[in-house]
């Protein structure tokens, strides 16, 4: 799905893969769209909430969200209703579980057929681990994982979801039966090998990284300080943090109230983010630009659209979030604005891994739970503004290439 952090990572690996002399199958969702240069097919979830989420994001893609997109979504939803509320009553598992599926009767009979040697399960969805956990137990095939996100949230201790426990169970599995499996931050790693010692060697840790820009942006010194952030907004990934020390910034001194300006890329303000910007006197200070699609006239695809933006941006507002799964991962969003080659402003909570990253290049870091310390970077944010002094990163991007050679080079030990 253009501008998904799982589909890129995942779709970025692609040409690497090639070039290494791999031959590729890939089964994946059909929110997407296919791949030119690999066997690719998509499947739809066999659950009938999982059916529902594929099909509006597939419709979506062919028809736009104009009248007729509405009508039929309406026709499918009264349609599977009842069932939707059937699976979660017996289940209580996200709509994607389903598509373990046929993902699991497709790769088995690939593999029996001779067709697979190696089966590499990968994403943020869970339900594509299990099926290469399926995969693996009938055939005997060996199996890789690369898990995005945590699947066990830190530190959490009883009343578990049922789905949560599912994820429990998964991830045991996986690092039971997988012939190898990493994750992309030291702290999420370390982290499974403490519930699972014996993962030993077989587990590691590895930057997902970015891949370069596909179309040059130019960044000039404006009037306003322009910060730009890019990527979802909600409740755990919120801007109120920033809000509340950017209005107190302002109440300091006398500086013109209409001096920085914040543009939001890819999602609207989460709920909190929007009564903070009406109760502290911002919302005429801050540009909604939401998802960026292709553009006909241009030719450009929403993702070379957001590049451009963020190149031509003074500062990239990154936020980590404020609770414990933080401290086992790094926002892919990161790795795209160093490529980007603008300063980053980044709220990190708990993750010594990313912040020694940011620190590296030079970037604008605080607490995201320190206001004190968010208010002292914003100052010298203004100051270097201010001076045409904003730091260029010394250290260069983290690229997919870096993490596809470190994933042969641990396999091929």
């Amino acid at each position: 799905m253009d501008g998904r952090a799982a589909s890129q990572t995942i779709t970025d690996k692609i040409p690497h893969l090639l070039a290494a002399g791999l031959g590729l199958q890939v089964l994946s969702a059909v929110t997407g769209t296919l791949d030119g240069r690999v066997a690719h097919r998509q499947l739809l979830p066999w659950g009938a909430s999982g059916f529902r989420f594929d099909f509006r994001h597939w419709l979506r893609l062919r028809i736009g969200k104009g009248p007729a997109y509405r009508l039929l979504i309406l026709a499918a939803t009264l349609l599977l209703g009842p069932f939707i509320l059937l699976e979660r009553g017996l289940l209580g598992l996200t709509s994607q579980w389903s598509w373990s599926l046929p993902a699991a009767m497709v790769g088995v009979w690939r593999v029996r057929r001779r067709r697979v040697d190696l089966v590499y399960s990968t994403g943020g969805a869970w339900s594509a681990h299990l099926a290469g956990w399926w995969i693996k137990r009938l055939t005997g095939v060996p199996w890789i994982a690369e898990i995005h996100d945590p699947m066990i949230e830190p530190g959490k201790c009883g009343d578990f979801s049922r789905d949560e426990r599912a994820r429990t169970w998964l991830e045991k599995k996986i690092c039971a039966d997988a012939d190898f499996v990493w994750w992309f931050t030291e702290g999420a790693y370390q982290s499974a090998l403490r519930r699972h010692p014996h993962l030993g060697e077989r587990g590691f840790a590895v930057l997902a990284g970015a891949e370069p820009p596909l179309i040059r942006g130019e960044h000039h010194y404006g009037d306003t300080l322009d910060i730009g952030h890019f990527g979802s907004l909600a409740a755990g990934r919120t801007l109120i943090p920033f809000l509340r020390v950017w209005s107190e910034f302002l109440r300091e001194e006398p500086r013109p109230s209409n001096a920085i300006r914040l543009h939001i890329y890819g999602s609207t303000p989460d709920e909190g983010s929007a009564q903070a910007l009406r109760e502290l006197d911002l919302v005429d200070k801050v540009v909604v630009h939401g998802r960026l699609e292709h553009n006909p006239e241009t030719g450009l695809s929403g993702r070379e659209q957001v590049m451009q933006r963020m190149q031509a941006c003074d500062v990239l507002l990154l936020l980590h979030g404020m609770d414990s799964v933080c401290a086992e991962y790094i926002p892919s969003k990161f790795y795209e604005y160093l490529w980007a080659h603008r300063p980053v402003f980044a709220l990190t909570h708990l993750n010594p891994q990313f912040d020694a990253l940011v620190e590296a290049r030079h970037g604008y870091l605080a607490p995201a739970t320190d206001p004190a310390a968010v208010l002292v970077q914003l100052r010298k944010l203004w100051s270097d503004w201010q001076n045409r002094t904003l730091p260029e990163p010394p250290l260069g991007p983290i690229s997919v290439g870096e993490a596809v050679q470190t994933i042969l080079a641990r396999l091929s030990d």
